[in-house]
């Protein structure tokens, strides 16, 4: 069965619109969700793509994009509804996304406790708040834009690689693995248990490490540099600096390290290569293609919103 693609065509007020909710700090986030479903659309991203990336079913992806059909914007916004009047007000809750946005004095973030009692509230409605808006103070993740001077030129040329390479070539993705730590837990892992997770110690002894090479820098070793001009079918592209991810081999790597290595407690590095050696095997058994999905157009225009937000 195909997959279903279906257009929605939105205006360039609309657009600036709903890129303007995702950059507001305090836009609700099922909000937030239903403007990325209009421009996924727009863009020509498949329902069963779209419900898999946003993490919402397919029948949520169809009903805001009837609703933005048949109404616009106003379709998209939540509708008042019956009931028991709210008991906290929009500026209350406002407040608390500002307070919590605001660094502590004496901590790196809030909890909701610590918040509770600063703006007077209960701790269960903080939180609440804190859902509703996406707020996960707890939470910190990593990130770096590439300042090569050539980033989209070289982005172009790698996502062009992916999505429309040229007649009757090969696209293979290189790149190394290094510094692999076999690393024995002092003590063995306590299995899983029904609502336990699984347990291992904080602390291990460092038994040496291993590499894992689909390349080593090798492109700078004269002999290659000769062999390539002596075999000008064969061309070397390159991802701009501190943008490996762009090198679907490292979609890869983050799954053999999931699964084979970060869970793992090796007291040898015989033992970390035999690992790895298994789950090579056993990968290779059920290869799948990883498939490239976004263009370079709209690479760049989430790495923009994101300077935007961050004010970077």
């Amino acid at each position: 069965m195909g997959v279903k693609r279906c257009w929605v065509e939105i205006s360039g007020a609309d657009r600036a619109e709903l890129e303007h909710w995702l950059r507001a700090q305090s836009i609700p986030q099922a909000l937030a969700t239903r403007a990325r479903v209009v421009l996924g659309s727009a863009a020509g991203e498949s329902i069963r793509g779209l419900a898999a990336r946003l993490g919402v079913t397919q029948t949520t992806v169809c009903l805001w994009r009837r609703r933005y059909r048949s109404a616009g914007l106003d379709g998209l916004r939540t509708k008042p509804r019956m009931g028991r009047p709210r008991r906290i007000t929009s500026a209350k809750e406002q407040a608390v996304i500002s307070a919590t946005l605001r660094k502590p004095k004496a901590a790196t973030h809030w909890s909701a406790r610590r918040l509770a009692k600063q703006v007077g509230l209960s701790p269960a409605t903080v939180h609440r708040i804190w859902q509703k808006y996406g707020l996960q103070p707890h939470r910190v993740e990593t990130f770096k834009f590439s300042c090569d001077p050539q980033f989209d030129a070289k982005l172009a040329d790698i996502v062009g690689l992916y999505l429309d390479p040229p007649e009757r070539a090969l696209v293979l993705c290189v790149d190394e693995k290094s510094q692999i730590q076999a690393l024995n837990r002092t003590q063995p892992a306590l299995p899983m248990w029904p609502g336990l997770p699984v347990r291992m110690t904080h602390d291990y002894v460092r038994h040496g490490t291993t590499s894992l090479f689909a390349d080593y820098g090798t492109h700078k070793h004269p002999a290659v540099k000769q062999w390539l001009a002596a075999h000008p079918r064969f061309h070397l592209h390159f991802t701009p600096t501190s943008a490996s991810w762009l090198n679907l081999v490292e979609r890869w790597f983050g799954l053999i390290t999931a699964q084979a290595i970060r869970r793992g407690s090796f007291d040898s590095v015989a033992r970390l290569e035999q690992a790895i050696t298994r789950f090579l095997a056993n990968w290779n058994e059920n290869a799948k293609p990883f498939r490239w999905t976004k263009s370079a157009h709209q690479i760049k225009r989430s790495i923009r919103n994101a300077a935007l937000i961050y004010g970077t």
